[in-house]
């Protein structure tokens, strides 16, 4: 007969298990929101990888705008073979829910935001090709007065096929879903955010004040030297 004390660990041990298994059938997309960052730098090979550059930003937000035109698609066309983006449209703003549990945002610069945030997204979350997502995210964040207009315009411009799907990926709860994971992701910093955008280079804030000012330098720093940086930074 097994003791007492042995069929009470047993019991929990099992329901414990139980419970992660549900977990993982019920919530899979919330295991893992960003890359893992740390020890990004080769694979197991011994191979350099790209410098993973993440932004924490808000569509509204004019110093948002203007890293992300003048700063971060300008490095990407020129380091596109060291340099992989992330980008994590939420900032400042706050999620709650409802009582009927939907999600509710309250953004830095207003509902507009919010929804144009959304839009980002779902365009980063769809658009499988690194340097078009790129181009469409900064040609809306240059006009984002009337997201939807200008996700349409932009995704066009650009020759996106699948422009649906980011239509389908706001209008469901799957682009509150998107955003509410940004915001997770925007919080877990540490330090915490003070100002957006805020960068990461292979998960490190670093010094935050020459990112903003020169990407491109920062991550040829952080390459550790391989042949296709030292190509790409020579020059600098």
């Amino acid at each position: 007969m097994i003791p007492t004390r042995k069929r009470i660990f047993i019991l929990i041990f099992l329901i414990v298990t139980l419970g992660l298994l549900l977990r993982i059938l019920l919530f899979p997309q919330q295991l893992l929101v960003l890359k893992e960052e740390p020890n990004y730098r080769r694979a197991s090979g011994g191979a350099p990888l790209p410098v993973l550059v993440t932004v924490f930003y808000e569509a509204l937000c004019p110093d948002s705008k203007y890293f992300i035109t003048k700063q971060l698609l300008t490095a990407y066309k020129v380091a596109a073979p060291i340099m992989e983006v992330q980008l994590v449209p939420y900032g400042k703003a706050h999620t709650t829910t409802d009582d009927e549990g939907k999600l509710i945002f309250d953004c830095q610069h207003g509902p507009t935001e919010c929804q144009a945030n959304t839009y980002h997204a779902c365009a980063a979350e769809v658009i499988d090709d690194p340097l078009i997502r790129l181009e469409v995210v900064t040609c809306m964040i240059r006009d984002n007065r009337i997201p939807k207009d200008a996700m349409h315009k932009c995704a066009k411009q650009y020759n996106v096929e699948n422009i649906d799907l980011i239509q389908k990926c706001f209008d469901s709860d799957h682009g509150s879903e998107l955003l509410k994971l940004n915001g997770d992701a925007t919080n877990a910093l540490r330090p915490p955010v003070k100002f957006i955008p805020t960068i990461t280079i292979d998960g490190s804030q670093g010094r935050q004040e020459s990112i903003l000012k020169d990407l491109l330098s920062e991550v040829c720093k952080a390459t550790g030297g391989s042949e296709a940086a030292k190509s790409i930074c020579k020059k600098l």
